[in-house]
């Protein structure tokens, strides 16, 4: 299992919320990314999750 972290940010860039979770894989992290955001009601809100090696695996500007 890999650690992900997934950020929301206001429009001034504060972060609303901020969580890491673990996935075994990208696709696996992205769902439980989105679904998490649905959860929280944040799915419209500026929001990246980001693998162990820094790359994204989910982004909304």
């Amino acid at each position: 299992m890999k650690a992900y972290v997934l950020t929301v940010f206001k429009q001034d860039g504060t972060k609303l919320l901020e969580e890491t979770f673990e996935a075994p894989n990208d696709h696996d992290a992205k769902q439980i990314g989105t679904n998490r955001l649905e959860e929280a009601g944040y799915e419209d809100q500026t929001h990246r999750c980001v693998a162990p090696d820094g790359h994204m695996v989910l982004f909304h500007r």
